[in-house]
């Protein structure tokens, strides 16, 4: 990481502190020493202790799901998403440390001996499909390695991966401190197949306990994500959390008519994938979460109308058509149109489409609205999965 930084923010004067521990710790390194701390994103001058003061990554989003289809985690409660470093406007980083990129998390937390929070993430911190490990994964991987604080450089007698743990313990804590659930109840605002509410009401009942705003997200009018915001005085793993407003990003619900759906079950894992076959829509996951879907032109969005596609065998395949043309994967990229004249053999891999043995595709950030994205074989600040629906 650099060694300066000039990032210049000032915190809202209508900003409530909300300070959390930093909990006990089983691991053998010190994170570094902060006597005299600055709030992240809102210095006026350079810090050059960068152990001790988040940037470029200085305001951070602490992010939780409420999934009722398939249904995650227990019934009056909901789920982690993950812990978001944001550069105080709006942008962030990803995939910040290829070197500690990790395929390992659960072995990680259970050789530091953290067996109490891996026992929280099992209940907590699920997967939509299932895959509880790869979401954690891709968590840290994405946004955990561009936390500066929690770098290796910033322990004394640093203990190797201890800053995964680390991560995740913080995420943990603040997660708990964050009773979503009961703050909506507290509003009157309970999970119903019938009722609805306003995101006035919604966004009220967040802001009734911490004194800020929050950001709330829904899925076809069903409320299912909140997003929480905070500055940070310290390093993460040691540092004062304190509750911020956002930092101008709104959210996707309708003003009027949202749901909140009640969970029937708790901690379900959804059936295998469906084959490609016949005709159907591509969706997109990413973060473990679906979010969108591939359009006609074999590029994808968050919002309208998915493409129905034709999967035709093929060898020991399969190939992809939309009512432009044959797909193909061109120059790294997902093209369907009438520039395809040799259709690429896909294959299925528990479920998600495959190219050349691979599931993971890659995009450059997640599309808001109806901006289109490019679906890549290389990588990029996004990864995604694509899934199948039959028409």
């Amino acid at each position: 990481m650099p060694s300066l930084y000039s990032s210049i923010r000032t915190l809202s004067k209508y900003a409530q502190i909300a300070l959390v521990s930093s909990g006990s710790s089983v691991l053998g390194g010190t994170p570094a020493s902060c006597p005299s701390p600055q709030i992240s994103c809102q210095n006026t001058t350079a810090v050059s202790d960068t152990c001790c003061f988040n940037a470029p990554g200085g305001l951070f989003l602490l992010t939780q799901f409420w999934d009722t289809n398939p249904v995650t985690g227990p019934s009056d409660s909901w789920t982690v998403h993950g812990l978001w470093p944001d550069n105080c406007d709006g942008t962030y980083d990803a995939y910040c440390d290829a070197a500690r990129q990790y395929t390992n998390v659960t072995a990680i937390i259970s050789a530091a001996g953290a067996t109490d929070l891996l026992s929280y993430m099992n209940t907590y911190w699920k997967d939509y499909q299932g895959n509880d490990e790869s979401f954690w994964e891709h968590e840290w991987d994405k946004h955990g390695t561009c936390i500066n604080t929690l770098e290796p450089g910033c322990y004394t007698d640093y203990t190797p991966q201890e800053e995964v743990v680390a991560y995740f313990q913080k995420t943990v804590d603040l997660f708990k401190s964050l009773p979503s659930y009961t703050w909506l109840a507290n509003a009157g605002i309970v999970p119903s197949t019938t009722a609805t509410y306003t995101s006035a009401q919604i966004l009220a009942a967040f802001k009734s306990p911490r004194g800020v705003e929050v950001t709330i997200q829904c899925s076809n009018g069903e409320l299912d994500e909140v997003w929480y915001y905070y500055r940070v005085s310290g390093s993460v793993p040691t540092g004062q959390f304190i509750a911020t407003n956002p930092d101008g990003t709104t959210g996707d619900c309708p003003a009027t008519g949202i749901k909140y759906l009640p969970k029937t079950t708790g901690g379900t894992t959804p059936p295998p994938g469906t084959p490609f076959s016949g005709k159907g829509t591509l969706q997109v996951t990413t973060g473990g979460r679906g979010v969108g879907c591939i359009i006609s032109a074999g590029t994808w969005y968050t919002t309208g109308t998915c493409a129905t596609f034709t999967a035709a065998s093929s060898g020991s395949g399969f190939t992809l058509t939309s009512s432009k043309g044959k797909c193909a994967v061109q120059s790294n990229n997902l093209v369907c149109g009438t520039s395809v004249t040799t259709a690429t053999v896909f294959t299925s891999n528990g479920g998600n489409l495959a190219h050349s043995g691979g599931v993971t595709w890659y995009s450059s950030s997640v599309p808001s609205g109806s901006v289109q994205a490019t679906v890549s074989t290389a990588q990029r600040a996004t990864s995604l999965t694509i899934g199948w629906k039959s028409a």
